[in-house]
This record gives structure tokens, sequence and C-alpha cells, in this order.
């Protein structure tokens, strides 16, 4: 509480916070805007009925689900920096700018991530107007009214992605973050109305355990979010001139979560593609796109195919994106130009050996945490049969994360600033 406080005593911490959260409140004034042309109940079967949509909204802060000019959210955004990542293994120059430039690499790296960013925002705003067309939600437009509609939505992503680097440079969390975090947020007071809306006297122990077990999945997410495996390190001494250098003992820390959310935006995004692929088949032929859309739907609305398949995507992408974002090797040989090295342990490849090991040890129970979190809310339906009880998700795990992380960046200022008093 002392903490909170002080962040207002001080003028210019006070002046970054309420600068974050203006431009929030212009995100979420800009997400109640709808398109025109829009059947309303239409839409809310169609979200009602799926699974997949629905995530997307999540990252949209609910802007899809009122098909708004920011329906797209950071989506695009976070689709092309995955996809940049990616890239890295192909082509070394990306590679070479991301992890081996520094402060400079990463800006032309972010620099090519938003022209990257335009049109894919266009392409998902064209495919999503053409299936939507087709489940009826939205009337037909002309080509006119869909191209500029298509015009608006990415200018939306464009100026919500501007936003997002923002509230980035003031150093209160995460720009893109804090946009999923405040879209998550603002859906909160919903779900708590529909919760006590569908309430009836006979089943409040189910309320209570869940309740508890919503307490219990937090305080899991947080632990697990703030695990590490720490492998102790410790550096030679070096006689530089009359000054004796090193000779102290630290640890790597390694996280046992090292994928964050990615896997799960991997998982879901291949989910999604066969429904994307019927609608682009609907220009070879549009009995063969709605054949294809009909026995994707029913698939993947059947709760216990859609939970399987999501859990064990989750699991395989965050081995997959750990091994392509974590390099034991490069880790093996920065400790060695260092002077570092594991006790007992050989530095050079017996090092990267032993950190790989541990790595996939930890990235084990990284991957079931990972994927229990993201269909806890299917099985909590599948157990409850309450459609309104939902425990865990991607969601949680969102705002945890995004909650912890606004919170060490706080304190650092904090103390930074109580340094700064003191001299």
């Amino acid at each position: 509480m002392n903490k909170f406080l002080q962040i207002f005593k001080i003028p210019d911490l006070r002046r970054k916070v309420f600068l974050v959260l203006l431009w929030l409140l212009v995100f979420r004034l800009l997400a109640a805007i709808p398109i025109p042309g829009i059947d309303k109940l239409k839409l809310q079967e169609f979200f009602s009925n799926n699974q997949l949509f629905g995530f997307l909204n999540i990252f949209s802060g609910g802007g899809l689900s009122n098909l708004s000019v920011m329906m797209l959210g950071v989506g695009p955004y976070i689709t092309a920096t995955i996809i940049m990542q990616l890239l890295t293994i192909i082509f070394p120059k990306l590679k070479q700018y991301y992890y081996e430039e520094g402060a400079e690499g990463r800006a032309k790296f972010n620099r090519i991530s938003r022209f990257l960013t335009i049109p894919l925002a266009a392409l998902q705003a064209y495919g999503f107007l053409n299936l939507l067309t087709s489940q009826q939600v939205l009337t037909k437009l002309p080509l006119a009214a869909l191209l500029s509609n298509v015009i608006v939505i990415t200018a939306g992503s464009v100026l919500l992605m501007w936003i997002g680097e923002l509230i980035s440079e003031y150093k209160i969390g995460n720009g893109i973050s804090l946009l999923i975090f405040a879209g998550i947020v603002s859906g909160l007071p919903t779900y708590v109305y529909e919760s006590f809306a569908n309430y009836t006297p006979g089943v409040l122990p189910t309320y209570i355990a869940f309740i508890i077990l919503s307490i219990v999945v937090i305080g899991g997410v947080v632990f697990v979010s703030e695990g590490e495996r720490k492998i102790p390190v410790s550096y030679a001494k070096q006689v530089r001139g009359n000054k004796l250098y090193g000779g102290v003992s630290t640890y790597l820390p390694l996280k046992v979560n090292q994928a964050g959310v990615i896997p799960i935006i991997f998982a879901i995004s291949l989910l999604l593609f066969p429904q994307f692929f019927a609608q682009i088949m609907s220009v070879v032929s549009t009995d063969l796109s709605l054949r294809i859309n009909e026995i994707v739907s029913r698939i993947f609305n059947n709760i216990y195919i859609y939970s399987a398949s999501y859990f064990v995507l989750v699991v395989l992408f965050t081995y997959f994106y750990t091994a392509i974002t974590f390099d034991p090797e490069e880790i093996s040989k920065n400790l060695q130009r260092t002077g570092g090295f594991i006790p007992g342990i050989r530095p050079g490849q017996a090092t990267a050996e032993v950190i790989g090991r541990v790595v996939r040890r930890i990235t084990f129970f990284g991957a079931l945490f990972l994927g229990i979190v993201a269909v806890l809310p299917n099985v909590t339906q599948i157990v409850t049969g309450i459609q309104a009880l939902t425990i865990g998700g991607t969601a949680l795990l969102i705002v945890v994360s995004v909650a912890l992380e606004v919170l060490k960046q706080v304190e650092s200022q904090l103390t930074m600033r109580e340094y700064e008093g003191i001299f």
C-alpha cells in the first residue's frame, strides 16, 4: 500500500500512470465503435457457438465481438512478431538483429515487424469479413464498401499498435500486453453479472467451490509464472594490473515457463487455419467451401475433441518455441567469454549440454502447465455443466503475467527514484 501511494507522490511517475490510463481509455472508446451492416443477434450466436473466435476476441479486447474498428486488436502485430521470430531460423541476418546487435538491432527488427503488420491486418480483415458474410452475420457488401471496411479495420490495428508502443515508452509495463489486459479486465463486470444472473439456489456449493478453486488456480499461475531453476555459475579470478577481479559465485535463472503465452497463440492459429482455408476455397468452389466449413465446425464444436487438440498443440508448441528462442550453445559461449563456468562442468560443449538438459526437463512442466491452463475453462464447463463458470484459461494467464510485469517495472522506478533522492 505504501508503494502504491508513493506512485502518486512522485510527479513524473504520477504523470506516466495517468497518461497510460488515458490511452487505455481511448482504446476502449474506439473498441465500442462498430462497422456498419451488423446483425447483432446472429453475431452473438456466432461467438457463443465458436470457441476459437471467442479466444481471438480476448486479444482484440472485446472489439471482435462488437465488430468495431478495432476488431483485430493487436492480433496482426503479434502475428507479425511471431513470423519474424520464426524467420530468424532461416535468415541469419535477422537473428543477428534480434540477438547480437543490442537495442539498435531490436529497433530494426521491430520496424520490419511493424511494416509486416499492415498486409497481415488487411488479409485478416478481408478473410474475417468474408467469413461473417457467409455465416449471414453481415449483410453482403458491395466491393467498394468491403474495401473501405478493410482499410478502416487495418488502420485501427495500426493505430492500436502505435498506442501500444507509446505506452511502452512510459516504462509502466509492455504496451501491447497492457492493451490485451485492459480488454480482458473490461469484460469482468459482464462476466460477474452473467454468473449472478444464472445463479440458482441449488448450486450454491458449486459456486463456493468455484471461488475456492479460482483462488487456488490464480495462486498456482503466479507460482509457476515466477518459478525458476537456478544453475550455479562461478567466475574465475583475473588479475588486471594490481587489482584482482572475479572470483564471485552467482546463478543462471531459467524460467519454468520460458515461452509465455506464445504457444497458446500458435495453437489457436493452427486451429483457425481450416476455417480460413474454407473461406479461401470459396474462390474455387462455393459448395466445396461450405462443405469444408461444415466439417470443421462439426469437429471443433465438440468440446472434447477441441480440448484434446488444443492441449496437445499447446504442449508441442511450447517445446518448439523454447527450442527456437533459447540457445544453450549461445549461453555457454557467453559464459566462456566472461570467464564464467558451472562448477564441475567443463566450459563449452559440456556446459551447453547440461543447460540444454535442464531446459528440456523444466520445459516439460512448463508445457503441461500451459496446456492445463489453456483447457481449464472447458474442463470446468464439462464438470459443472454451467457455461458462465470458467476457471483459468489464457485470459487469466495474461492478466497475471501483465500484472506481475507492471508491478516489477513500477518497483524498479520507485527504487531508482529512492537512490536519486539519496544523492
